[in-house]
């Protein structure tokens, strides 16, 4: 999976990259196709956004289903734990539907 991390208006921490790698690769364990997911960090120089300053997109490609998940928060990493728990529950939620739930025993009693 390639990872493309892209900030607008925003200067990285250098623990940052190694943070968004770990966790999205760690969604791996979905068997859901994603060739690649873009990251993009927005920073809002509006100081009344406090709390809302930092927003984070996650996109994905590839030949799965097309996902998007935002997350916005105090700092870069409480915004990228937002959207990574919503990409996660989109992926989640696909896997649950591509298994094969088989009722064989009851197939067989009748």
């Amino acid at each position: 999976m390639e990872i493309v991390i892209h900030a607008r208006n925003a200067n990285l921490a250098e623990d940052f990259r190694t943070i968004v790698t770990d966790k999205l690769k760690s969604l791996d364990r979905f068997s859901v196709k994603v060739d690649s997911i873009k990251v993009e960090i927005l920073h809002e120089q509006n100081p009344r956004f406090g709390k809302s300053s930092h927003e984070v997109h996650l996109t994905t490609s590839g030949s799965g289903p097309f996902m998007r998940a935002e997350g916005v928060g105090f700092n870069d990493v409480a915004a990228f734990d937002k959207a990574v728990t919503a990409l996660e529950l989109q992926m989640r939620k696909i896997h649950e539907k591509s298994k094969d739930i088989s009722h064989e025993s009851l197939r067989k009693r009748k």
